[in-house]
């Protein structure tokens, strides 16, 4: 989907004043949620832990690991009102950007193999499918598979 933006969100750097609000739209959209501690542990260990704010409030988050490299997104998430609108390509264009500033060759992501919207998504980005991590998530059924993706930066 091609949205025209009516704002422009700002994408600025995480802290911990942030984090309730990151949970509550990750308890929003995911069945299996990061926890406080997950989000608090990616500051304190100085991953790119982004914020993407709209003038009604938080409308996305990222969490990246950049080391050796490589570029690992661990955490991409848009709130649940605003998916469909275009926040997400430009949002993760932005990520994209800070990998490559910071040397990174290679940016990886994992996706559920059931989100068709996410990998829609990374597809348009470029990024190709090189591995399956098995029973990678947490499922209502057990465990579901996860696709490695990666693109080359």
């Amino acid at each position: 989907m091609s949205a025209v933006l009516k704002e422009q969100p700002l994408i600025e750097p995480m802290s911990e004043s942030d984090v309730a609000a990151v949970l509550a739209i990750e308890r929003r959209i995911y069945e299996f949620p990061w926890t406080r501690g997950n989000f608090i542990d990616s500051l304190r260990a100085g991953y790119g832990c982004w914020v993407y704010r709209g003038s009604d409030g938080l409308i996305g988050y990222a969490i990246i690991a950049v080391a050796a490299g490589e570029a690992h997104l661990l955490n991409f998430s848009i709130s649940h009102r605003h998916q469909g609108r275009g926040h997400g390509g430009l949002f993760l264009a932005h990520l994209i950007e800070i990998a490559r500033e910071q040397r990174a060759a290679t940016l990886f992501l994992e996706v559920r193999p059931s989100n068709e919207a996410g990998r829609r998504l990374y597809a348009r980005h470029g990024f190709r499918r090189v591995g399956i991590r098995r029973d990678y998530y947490p499922a209502g059924t057990g465990r579901e598979d996860a696709w490695v993706l990666s693109r080359v930066l």
